[in-house]
């Protein structure tokens, strides 16, 4: 408990928000994350930009981590539902599975992988580990990795740090995959979630299991 309290404080320090000890009112996602104590909100403000709270429970109530924080969202905005190749931040609660990068640990509770030139996000809608982290050398991937087929090479500069957002945990093939939490390069993605990266950091060394992302208009 210590070390959480020493990193929540560590994060209210770069981030520079109300203090902990200020109630807050209830956030708009409360309703929908069950029993998550940790909530990342990212909300549009139009185009391709988005506005970023953090949140932790306490026995107070929702408590404001980080407020403000600018982001980037895809390129053509937020929808319901997404579909391969749209450039849309998909809209929703989903989950933050694992967290991944070029640079090493940055420490925190989710599973990290430090990811290099055989690290891939198979985006091949034909492929049985479609929407999946894949490791292998390029000419002996079963699935196919031109960038046109959606997959990504994960060995690039905006992937120094990402957390793995579960969307479309199912699968489903044109449903969309490669959805990230992720440094920012200072522009819209293609439908991902982009921030500062010393930000990121401290967010990422915060996170713990169950920690969710809500995203909304």
């Amino acid at each position: 408990m210590r070390r959480l309290l020493v990193l929540i404080c560590a994060l209210v320090a770069v981030i520079g928000t109300a203090p902990l000890g200020h109630a807050q009112t209830q956030p708009w996602f409360a309703d929908s994350v069950g029993s998550a104590t940790q909530v990342i909100s990212v909300v549009g403000v139009g185009g391709s930009k988005a506005k970023m709270d953090v949140y932790q429970r306490t026995p107070a109530g929702w408590q404001p981590v980080g407020v403000g924080i600018p982001a980037w969202i895809g390129a053509n905005g937020m929808a319901p539902q997404t579909h391969d190749g749209e450039m849309k931040t998909p809209m929703g609660v989903f989950t933050l599975d694992f967290a991944f990068g070029t640079a090493p640990n940055p420490g925190g509770g989710l599973p990290y992988v430090q990811v290099g030139p055989d690290h891939w996000w198979d985006g091949d809608m034909k492929s049985p580990t479609y929407n999946t982290m894949q490791v292998c050398k390029k000419a002996q991937c079963p699935f196919d990795t031109d960038p046109a087929s959606g997959t990504e090479n994960l060995d690039i500069p905006q992937y120094v740090h990402a957390v793995v957002m579960g969307v479309n945990k199912a699968r489903v093939p044109g449903n969309g995959g490669a959805f990230f939490l992720h440094a920012t390069d200072g522009g819209p993605t293609a439908g991902c979630v982009a921030i500062d990266d010393a930000t990121l950091v401290k967010i990422m060394q915060w996170l713990r299991p169950g920690a969710l992302i809500a995203v909304s208009k």
